[in-house]
């Protein structure tokens, strides 16, 4: 356990938390990993490849709803964040479907 984790359990033990204790799992290569950036999201096409509703540039009928659009990422899980930006491209897309732009 490294001094971060000894520092949080004495916190905890001294807040009078029962059945603190800390742990020092090492994840496995790609275990706790989001790949991010590939796809960058942004208004120029030069620099990146979707718009803000996830649609690429060069291809309109095509988008790109998972991590790629986002230059990066903390460790936590940005699964809400997928959710968001497909609802949010779904949406769009069907608008520009039934406007008949796509």
């Amino acid at each position: 356990m490294d001094a971060g984790a000894e520092s949080n359990v004495a916190v905890l033990r001294a807040a009078d938390l029962q059945g603190v204790s800390g742990f020092a799992n090492k994840p496995h290569p790609g275990e706790v990993i989001h790949e991010m950036g590939t796809a960058r999201m942004g208004k120029d096409p030069k620099q990146s490849v979707v718009n803000a509703f996830n649609q690429c540039h060069d291809a309109a009928n095509v988008f790109i709803t998972d991590g790629a659009c986002m230059a990066s990422t903390a460790c936590q899980n940005p699964s809400l964040t997928y959710m968001a930006l497909t609802a949010r491209a779904c949406a769009y897309a069907v608008d520009q479907l039934k406007r008949g732009a796509l």
